[in-house]
């Protein structure tokens, strides 16, 4: 469901190579999204652990099963995929291996998003993933322009007829389905079911082509429509509407009365990882707070340590806390585990408006 980092990483996996290493030194190849390995973290962890050099390969939750998948689990130590890409993934095709708890440093974590994960990622009792960052899809709006703009079909509202975005990709498809008045995660194991509602999403986005100003594909497509005032609300990532706000107070993200579509990227190793230690010496370096805190401002997205939201750069916080009530929080539908057949039924649903749509 990606997001708000992946354009930095373009559309194909690209490998950063570290430097020729020192005598005895050991690698730690991630495959991981934009943004997630800065050459400032990068850096000081180096600096830290001065044996132990990182290997960046960027990619998204597709490319990383799909490499794995292709190498048996080798090639990478430490990958970072959605939460809800694990446990069918590893079913299927048996690409991970279990984390050992007592190496990582669990006490940091907020509880409810570790919570989540592990049980999300357990198979047979043993845990394949624990949290990393979280963020949320949701509306961004010009309130000066579009004031009543509360949920995701209100983007098709005529009053706002050829001024507003969206992204034709799965999330808008959940969150309009939400905003139906179903709920798509429910229908995961029910293909019969998810289809029909899928095919509700389609008729209703299809009408609401005249709506939309242009279909954006990537966050600066979407900040340059919002901020010329080319659209006055759009379907977002948190992270961008965040980044804007910070350039207009004006256009702020707001959380769809139906529910905010959460995802959390995760820590897991894959089957054949061969520095496992380094991997685990990572995930500690950079959930402790300070490290957080450049992850938080990097990516605009809000680490999953205690507190995690106290820790982001100033500017960001505010966006942040002018968007999000406890009870848009409470509200936030996360993402559910896939099923063997939703992404094709998406994906099909997903040409057809295209197909319909296209302009």
């Amino acid at each position: 469901m990606k997001r708000h980092l992946f354009i930095l990483a373009a559309t194909t996996a690209l490998s950063v190579v570290s430097v020729a290493l020192p005598a005895g030194a050991e690698t730690l190849r991630l495959l991981t999204w934009g943004g997630y390995a800065s050459d400032e973290v990068i850096k000081a962890f180096e600096k830290e652990y001065s044996d132990i050099k990182v290997e960046v390969t960027l990619s998204n939750n597709e490319e990383m099963i799909a490499k794995l998948r292709a190498t048996g689990g080798s090639g990478f130590d430490l990958a970072q995929p959605g939460f809800n890409r694990i446990k069918a993934a590893h079913v299927e095709f048996d690409i991970y291996k279990p984390l050992d708890l007592s190496k990582i440093e669990t006490g940091r974590f907020d509880p409810i998003m570790f919570n989540r994960v592990v049980a999300s990622t357990s198979i047979d009792g043993k845990v394949y993933a624990v949290p990393h960052l979280w963020g949320t899809s949701g509306i961004m709006v010009d309130k000066t322009k579009a004031p009543d703009l509360k949920d995701w079909l209100d983007l098709c509202d005529p009053k706002y007829k050829g001024r507003t975005s969206m992204r034709l990709a799965r999330t808008i498809l959940v969150g309009s389905a939400f905003a139906m008045g179903e709920d798509p995660y429910a229908a995961y194991g029910d293909l019969k079911k998810y289809q029909e509602i899928m095919s509700k999403v389609a008729d209703r986005l299809i009408a609401c082509k005249d709506n939309v100003k242009a279909y954006w594909r990537g966050g600066d497509d979407l900040s340059a429509m919002m901020l010329s005032g080319e659209a006055v609300a759009s379907d977002t990532w948190d992270s961008t509407a965040f980044k804007i706000f910070a350039q207009n107070k004006n256009i702020v993200y707001v959380p769809p009365k139906s529910g905010a579509v959460g995802w959390i990227d995760s820590f897991a190793l894959p089957r054949k990882g061969r520095a496992d230690d380094a991997a685990y010496k990572w995930i500690n370096f950079v959930t402790r707070p300070e490290i957080a805190a450049l992850m938080g401002a990097k990516t605009g997205a809000v680490t999953a340590v205690k507190g995690g939201i106290d820790v982001m750069p100033a500017d960001k916080k505010e966006a942040i806390k002018a968007a999000f009530t406890d009870a848009d929080i409470a509200n936030i539908k996360w993402a559910a585990v896939i099923q063997p057949g939703v992404e094709d039924i998406e994906g099909k649903t997903l040409e057809r408006i295209k197909a319909a749509t296209a302009k």
